[in-house]
């Protein structure tokens, strides 16, 4: 199917309303509050984009440098990012459904990746959930098995994986 119009751009504060309410449609069982979502964006905005389809917003993508075999708690203000941070952590990829299937999702992990490696991580990580451990493959990501993370992961759900992958 070819959709015109689909683009990933830099996020702006002005996006804040539009990803809140495309985070409360997509992941009902994993709330963040607003202020949340904000901080993460505040803290390392050259890993977030705003996807629209038409110039509408229809999805997302939060991003930052953390610290691999940990995870920030879920709905949970960070203050700062570490200074010692060793991984790029995808905190969170929503897309409305109108934008699933189309490719966007793809192309923003792509350049992701991209931005990661320039930036000198030699990883990358996220939590899998909602079914999702199969894209996650798809893209070079693998599950990890870190016993630490096990209380935070079912904070997520039962099935939400941590993952990882390897760029060098």
């Amino acid at each position: 199917m070819l959709i015109k119009d689909v683009i990933w751009r830099a996020m702006t504060d002005y996006d804040l309303p539009a990803v809140q309410a495309i985070a409360d449609v997509v992941h009902p069982d994993f709330f963040e509050a607003p202020d949340v979502l904000a901080e993460r964006y505040r803290l390392y905005r050259n890993g977030c984009y705003l996807l629209e389809l038409g110039e509408k917003p229809t999805g997302y993508v939060l991003s930052h440098p953390w610290r691999y075999g940990s995870l920030p708690a879920l709905n949970s203000l960070l203050n700062t990012l570490p200074a010692d941070a060793d991984t790029y952590y995808l905190h969170d990829l929503a897309l409305l459904p109108v934008a699933r299937r189309i490719g966007a999702a793809s192309k923003i992990v792509k350049a992701l990746t991209k931005h990661a490696s320039v930036e000198g991580y030699q990883t990358m990580t996220l939590v899998a959930v909602n079914k999702s451990v199969p894209f996650w493959e798809r893209h070079g990501f693998m599950v990890a098995e870190v016993p630490e993370l096990y209380g935070k992961l079912l904070s997520y759900e039962e099935s939400a994986r941590y993952m990882v992958k390897h760029l060098v």
